[in-house]
């Protein structure tokens, strides 16, 4: 059973406005929820019907998930996890390679972007505030469980590059050949945003333009297959 102010907080973690406001966020979905848990990602709570065979804190019947469901057809399974904002240290952009997303508004492609640092490696991923909510059930769905391994922070980017120690390529359609760029142990490669690509006040702080050749005809790539492209890129063995 799930009380009336239980099911209003539920349904009221749809909006960021109120993720905010509660410090929580809602997570929905067998497969996504099953990936967090094995990631060892902590819920404060885990709400699931008969039919979900994991691990849950309350039973409740499928007409109390159809309520408090964020879905048309709702799963099994809803999650709630505690928002948790880490500041990023002065000096860690030092330190490997960071992927810094300049205003990507498309919660798939910031997901999806997660899942791509974490397949590579990548030490980090730092988010401007004008990226899409990282805390948006979009956002956790596209990435998987990659939303529990990769270290994620959300800083204005112009403070946070400002006077880095590290190479800032930025990604451009007038930079340099990104297959011919050497390998450098520590960089942030920063994507801009779907429509505008990068922000005046970050493309005044990179070192170099880097970019994906275009061969075809193709006006631009969306911005999770560029940042894949780079990554293979600045991941592969140079002779």
């Amino acid at each position: 059973m799930i009380t009336r102010s239980e099911l209003q907080l539920l349904r009221s973690l749809r909006d960021k406005k109120h993720r905010e406001e509660h410090g929580l966020f809602a997570v929905e979905g067998e497969k996504i929820v099953g990936e967090l848990l094995a990631a060892g990602h902590p819920f404060e709570q885990i709400y699931g019907t008969p039919a979900w065979a994991g691990r849950k804190t309350h039973e409740i019947g499928p007409a109390d998930m159809q309520r408090a469901s964020h879905f048309p057809t709702p799963s099994p399974v809803l999650a709630v996890g505690r928002i948790r904002r880490a500041a990023l240290a002065p000096r860690e952009l030092a330190l490997g390679l960071t992927l810094a997303l300049d205003g990507v508004q498309d919660p798939g492609n910031v997901g999806t972007i997660l899942r791509i640092a974490d397949w590579f490696g990548l030490a980090r991923v730092l988010l401007s505030p004008g990226c899409a909510d990282l805390y948006s059930a979009k956002v956790i769905q596209a990435s998987m469980g990659s939303f529990a391994r990769v270290p994620t922070f959300v800083a204005p980017l112009a403070a946070a590059l400002a006077g880095c120690p590290v190479p800032v390529l930025g990604c451009a359609l007038e930079g340099a050949d990104i297959h011919t760029l050497p390998v450098p142990a520590a960089a942030v490669i920063v994507i801009g945003s779907e429509g505008r690509g990068l922000s005046a006040e970050v493309a005044g702080l990179i070192t170099a333009a880097v970019t994906i050749p275009r061969i075809g005809a193709a006006e631009s790539l969306n911005a999770a297959v560029a940042a894949a492209i780079v990554c293979d890129n600045l991941r592969r063995p140079r002779t």
